[in-house]
């Protein structure tokens, strides 16, 4: 087995989104708006600490840089200030807005280089409109997946379906991103610190969806449809698939009739992975339960909590992992799970 150095994917990078480029790609008469907002709830919390936290000016050469400095091949690209896009109120609005998106996506970075990959903005308030707009962008502009943000919704319900059943059709990958907070729950205004809010944020966001996907059965109903959990660290799954093996051998035949096996056996059948966190402690431990095809490496690059290239350094380094588990962390599952192939160009060592 080769090492793994020098050729690790990314499997959830960010680019800076924010208004004054996105307004750039949004059709009329929406970049007309005096406000566009991503319909987030704003809750004021510095999360850079003065701006002295992550990297704030990102463009194609900066990140090509992170490249370089990381040794990484190539990097999946997801959104920064439209996490919140799920958060929108008016369906027209947030498909023109998901649209200007995966078109700004398209244009400063995968046209600038193919070490860039796009998964695609999904505006989950119009499932019909979405399963057209992942067509467009995995057909049209070469994107490798859809993605679903925070929002006031539960993934698992058949509204959803048209959405899963293009992804399965097109082979492409439907993942989950929060966005750290904890929106829409009654914490969201007990809490007075960023640092507690976002110590739960993403990994209850993607419990939240993880439960409903799985019993309301969107593995039975589309068992070769790829699944990505993104950005909560791993320690959390097999804490929730013990505790949902547990009742779905309880109230499973009354309250989840649709499955066929338990959810960790949907789990064991190689769909659905999970991005994990360099230096978790119980990252052995869960690759011993749930096997080593699952697990990918994030930079989480530019944002505030990244460590980058520290993160994958470390990963690099760790010696209670073997060469071969490293290889597929860093590199194998995150092109088993986006479908993408080798690029056109080389890292800079």
């Amino acid at each position: 087995m080769t090492s793994a150095a020098g050729r690790a994917i990314d499997a959830d990078g960010h680019i800076r989104d924010d208004d004054t480029l996105l307004r750039k790609y949004l059709a009329a008469p929406y970049n007309d708006r005096v406000f566009l907002g991503t319909g987030a709830p704003r809750d004021g919390w510095d999360n850079s600490m003065g701006g002295t936290l992550g990297t704030r000016a990102v463009d194609a050469k900066v990140w090509l840089e992170a490249l370089d400095a990381g040794g990484l091949e190539q990097s999946v690209l997801y959104p920064t200030s439209n996490l919140g896009a799920g958060w929108l109120r008016e369906p027209d609005f947030a498909l023109a807005r998901c649209m200007a998106y995966n078109d700004l996506l398209s244009e400063e970075y995968l046209k600038v280089s193919p070490r860039f990959r796009g998964v695609a903005l999904l505006p989950a308030q119009d499932p019909a409109a979405a399963a057209q707009e992942l067509c467009r962008c995995v057909t049209e502009l070469g994107m490798v997946g859809g993605v679903f943000t925070e929002g006031p919704y539960l993934l698992g319900k058949r509204e959803f379906d048209p959405i899963y059943k293009e992804a399965q059709r097109l082979d492409v990958p439907i993942t989950i991103h929060g966005s750290g907070r904890i929106h829409g729950m009654i914490e969201e205004h007990m809490f007075e610190r960023f640092v507690q809010v976002h110590s739960i944020g993403h990994p209850f966001t993607q419990m939240k969806q993880f439960t409903s996907m799985i019993f309301e059965g969107v593995p039975e109903r589309f068992p070769d449809l790829r699944l990505g959990f993104l950005e909560a660290g791993c320690g959390w799954v097999v804490y929730l698939l013990d505790r949902m093996d547990e009742r779905y051998h309880l109230r499973g035949a009354v309250e989840a009739p649709v499955l066929t096996k338990s959810p960790s056996e949907y789990v064991a059948d190689g769909n659905i992975f999970i991005s994990m966190e360099s230096d978790e402690r119980l990252l052995p431990t869960t690759l011993d339960i749930l096997g080593d095809d699952i697990f990918m490496f994030a930079s989480d690059f530019p944002h505030w909590d990244a460590e980058f290239p520290a993160n994958i350094q470390y990963m690099l380094s760790r010696t209670d992992l073997s060469e071969t588990v490293k290889s597929k962390i860093t590199r194998e599952n995150a092109i088993r799970l986006y479908g993408i192939s080798e690029p056109s160009t080389t890292v800079r060592r």
